[in-house]
């Protein structure tokens, strides 16, 4: 990855290209909210389940290739590729940070 993201998406993203879960939660608040197409998870646990019964399963990795902020967020933008159909699918992901964590990132296709 060639974006200089703050560390927290770094690190997400990182995980990311692993399909590793725990690493992939790791960056986020506790209390974390994570909005992926409507659907709202809340907290680890909830943003656990996501990852492990959609990410991972259809081995969806994101690779950003675009970066700028918009109102306090940052706006991280390029295709994910997996075993999905239509995949590759340029998203959209919307970070919330709260110091060095997640604090919330809504996900649009």
């Amino acid at each position: 990855m060639s974006l200089a993201l703050p560390s927290p998406i770094t690190a997400y993203v990182a995980a990311n290209a692993k399909l590793d879960v725990d690493g992939m939660l790791q960056p986020f608040a506790e209390d974390a909210i994570l909005r992926d197409n409507g659907a709202v998870f809340n907290g680890h646990a909830e943003i656990r389940r996501l990852l492990e019964e959609a990410v991972v399963p259809a081995r969806a990795i994101f690779t950003p290739d675009t970066s700028r902020v918009d109102g306090g967020q940052i706006v991280v933008e390029g295709p994910a590729h997996g075993e999905f159909p239509g995949s590759p699918i340029r998203f959209t992901y919307r970070f919330t940070l709260e110091g060095d964590a997640i604090k919330a990132v809504e996900i649009t296709g």
